[in-house]
């Protein structure tokens, strides 16, 4: 006979709590086999393809494209054939299909290696996912609300009751109070929402009664309001999934009457958005600037574009930034570093990790070329330019986007000479790479025309002070303005 299995959803990253059903490769019906890709998440750092644990039939996606589902809910049913395959497969019953949304809200049981279970050793896990034999420290996942409602609540049935209106003292009627005979009518529950949506649903004339909210819990948002008017009837909910641990975001931009537009915060933006705002908090940044005359630099870049080393490749200016930076943090290792505020240490790392910041579709991301100081100067060329195709294309995996220990941002591919880059989150510094243009230069005293560019470096003024960050920029531009410094000091 067959056994439905559900599958549900894994952690692919440390500490992951959530990810985006981005686009399923299965649909209800169709044959798969242990191995073979059946979904594409996104998580807070990039879009990840799950397979499938099992051999047998897709039974139903228990997931909507463009749902947030956290960690542990199912997220598709499968018919795995069981120790009597030989006989006909027993679908599942109309009442089994209909729990499935209860069943959702039920979060995953613990691995048997997590504190508490009493259980050593490793469990099987997805296909290309290990689980640590050591215990891991991770953020505590989110209860559904339905879960954490039912924890706390009797088993007892409940009237809504509609909210009690205090009445003064002089309302009181003399003598006892009178209950009224016959059935008592239940009230609804009062609509959810901020003062702010409330506002904007009385200006628009829109009954909130009439509305099912999209927001946490069914809370009722300015989007539902807005295209409640936009479409002259209630809104139905965005979210049907809340309150069973799954929950359907918009998957584009919803516009508003009054000419605005609404981009849904997720995944990746939504991630890199908190990071930088935590980095910009928490490390005091400095950012110095330097002009520097790269007219060598470019004759050189025009040399090894000749040579058959290069050949299959497109070499750009950042191969020479990359390289002197690299240069510069073996002679200043300070600057690459991080800072443990729980061990009250600063922690000097002696390989380098080098980040790219990539603005990709779904937001800036920042993959690391491991080990990048090793590196020979066509590998460091070939990494640069696959990092930068995977990255654009929305491929980079979590391992690409882990360890990074110093980053470079080239700015100039927009056309921006100069900026004040954030630092990324764990680390010293990070590298602005302005555009190169014509330039007024002097050279031995005469007025001259030359290939410039500027540089920012942004450091973390607790790790690295004042002069040994314009050390550093200033090692790098001079490599820059005589790559032939790179031959001496590399």
């Amino acid at each position: 006979m067959a056994e439905l299995r559900e599958f549900r959803l894994p952690d692919v990253g440390e500490g992951l709590t959530e990810a985006d059903i981005v686009a399923w490769h299965v649909k209800p019906g169709d044959r798969v086999e242990d191995g073979q890709i059946i979904v594409e998440i996104e998580t807070a750092k990039a879009v990840v393809e799950l397979p499938s644990p099992w051999d047998g039939t897709v039974a139903r996606l228990l997931a909507e494209e463009g749902q947030t589902v956290d960690v542990g809910v199912p997220i598709i049913a499968v018919e795995v054939a069981g120790a009597g395959a030989d006989q006909p497969a027993v679908a599942a019953s109309g009442q089994e299909k209909a729990d499935y949304a209860e069943r959702a809200a039920v979060p995953a049981p613990p691995p048997a290696d997590s504190p508490g279970t009493g259980t050593p050793g490793r469990q099987p896990v997805l296909v290309g996912y290990g689980v640590k034999a050591s215990p891991t420290t991770r953020r505590p996942r989110k209860a559904p609300p339905a879960v954490a409602a039912a924890a706390t609540r009797p088993e007892v049935a409940e009237v809504p009751t509609a909210p009690e209106v205090p009445v003064q003292p002089t309302q009181m009627p003399p003598g006892p109070l009178e209950v009224p005979s016959g059935p008592v009518r239940a009230q609804t529950k009062p609509a959810l929402a901020k003062p702010p949506v409330r506002k904007l649903a009385k200006d628009l004339g829109i009954s909130l009664a009439e509305l099912a909210g999209s927001g946490p819990d069914g809370s009722i948002t300015r989007d539902d309001v807005q295209r409640a008017a936009a479409t002259g009837s209630p809104a139905r909910s965005a979210y049907p999934g809340v309150g069973n641990g799954a929950r359907t975001a918009p998957s584009a931009a919803v516009p508003s009457p009054g000419g605005e537009e609404r981009i849904p915060i997720r995944g990746v933006r939504k991630h890199m958005a908190a990071a930088m705002v935590s980095s910009a908090f928490t490390a005091p940044h400095v950012t110095e600037f330097l002009q520097v005359d790269v007219t060598e630099t470019m004759a050189a870049l025009r040399r090894v574009r000749e040579l058959p080393e290069f050949a299959e490749l497109r070499p750009s200016p950042l191969l020479f930034v990359a390289r002197a930076l690299l240069i510069a943090v073996a002679r200043h290792p300070l600057i690459n570093s991080s800072w443990d505020a729980a061990a009250e240490e600063i922690v000097v790392k002696h390989y380098v990790n080098l980040g790219i910041a990539v603005a990709a579709d779904r937001g800036l991301i920042v993959p690391n070329i491991k080990n990048a100081g090793a590196l020979p100067l066509p590998e460091l060329a070939r990494r640069l330019q696959a990092l930068a195709e995977t990255g654009r294309a929305g491929k980079a995996t979590p391992a690409d986007l882990a360890g990074g220990t110093i980053t470079i941002t080239n700015v100039g591919v927009f056309g921006v000479d100069a900026g004040t880059p954030i630092l990324t989150p764990g680390e010293t510094a990070i590298l602005a790479f302005g555009q190169v243009k014509d330039t007024p230069w002097v050279v031995d005293g005469q007025l001259a025309v030359r290939k410039a560019c500027t540089l920012s470096l942004s450091f973390d003024h607790r790790i690295v002070d004042g002069e040994a960050g314009s050390a550093v920029l200033r090692d790098v531009g001079s490599m820059l303005a005589d790559p032939v410094r790179m031959l001496a000091w590399g």
